[in-house]
């Protein structure tokens, strides 16, 4: 029986694009969405707490701020709202522990010091044993479809194609979980899947060379056909099953020499959802995400969803 989801909102503009992109996927899924504040006491009100009001009121106010305005957008919606007290990372981690998936806001791309940045969003991502998706600030709905004709009315939006879910695949160690996620979203999008795989290209010895020490990491060397091909069918390989499992879905593959974070930020600038996994769960207060993960997390504009797995 599926769970539903939950989002946390903080009456921030990244919070509210959360909400309502986790409305829409709530009815993509056929569940109920759980709409969560988490708050915590303070010697002192923060500066933003109007006079008179509590933090407890005021945190009351924002959370009914925020399921109106879902309750509004999706009237035959299930929704549930959820006041917590607790630590941000805490809370949010205890209110999704049986959520199918937990969205988050989060700020502009490459915002330096932003919501993301060694904040709550990063340290849930890292701690989460459930898949956490980002999305950003003023995203909506028709970001997610392709771009509609002129005169197309808003109402019709939701009727023309959805952009494509990208997959980021590790071979090495592929993971159902990640897999399977990303084939479910594509197949209740109705759109297609692109699977982008980046490779190391086995390094080329050259006779060394005196120069002045490079800036930034030495350039990959150049993938040779061969490589390219052999890992073409690893991809192959690993895909087969799923391909049979979700026949609807249109699949593409991308395989290519780089670094992992580069290629999908390149890859993903077209689509409506970034899948990608994360290994081991690290319950540090402070837990950060992996190097390819924190890139994706920063530069990529469209939903990024974070699959934990063993």
């Amino acid at each position: 029986m599926p769970h539903d989801i939950v989002v946390g909102t903080d009456g921030s503009t990244e919070g509210r694009a959360a909400a309502h992109w986790a409305a829409q996927e709530a009815r993509r899924r056929g569940t109920g969405l759980t709409v969560v504040h988490v708050w915590h006491r303070h010697p002192r009100p923060a500066p933003c707490i109007p006079s008179g009001c509590t933090e407890r009121d005021w945190a009351e106010q924002l959370l009914r701020e925020s399921v109106r305005s879902v309750r509004t957008a999706h009237p035959a919606l299930r929704i549930t709202d959820r006041l917590v007290c607790d630590a941000a990372v805490t809370g949010l981690l205890s209110a999704a522990a049986e959520a199918d998936l937990l969205v988050l806001g989060s700020r502009g791309l490459g915002a330096l010091g932003g919501f993301l940045t060694g904040s709550v969003s990063q340290r849930v991502v890292g701690r989460s044993t459930r898949p956490v998706a980002l999305v950003r600030a003023g995203r909506v709905a028709s970001d997610d479809h392709l771009p509609a004709t002129d005169g197309v009315s808003p109402e019709e939006i939701p009727r023309t194609p959805y952009r494509q879910v990208v997959l980021g695949l590790r071979t090495d160690r592929p993971c159902d979980e990640v897999i399977e996620f990303a084939f479910d979203a594509a197949r209740r999008r109705g759109t297609g899947l692109r699977v982008v795989h980046a490779f190391r290209p086995a390094p080329v010895p050259s006779p060394p060379l005196v120069s002045a020490a490079p800036e930034g990491p030495p350039p990959l060397p150049r993938p040779q056909a061969q490589d390219v091909a052999d890992e073409e069918r690893t991809v192959a390989a690993v895909l087969r099953p799923w391909r049979d499992k979700y026949p609807t879905v249109p699949v593409t593959g991308t395989v290519t020499g780089g670094r992992a974070g580069a290629v999908l930020v390149r890859a993903a600038r077209d689509a409506g959802l970034l899948v990608v996994g994360r290994r081991g769960i690290d319950h540090q207060v402070g837990a950060p995400t992996g190097p390819v993960t924190h890139a994706l997390l920063h530069h990529v504009g469209c939903p990024v969803a974070v699959v934990p797995h063993d």
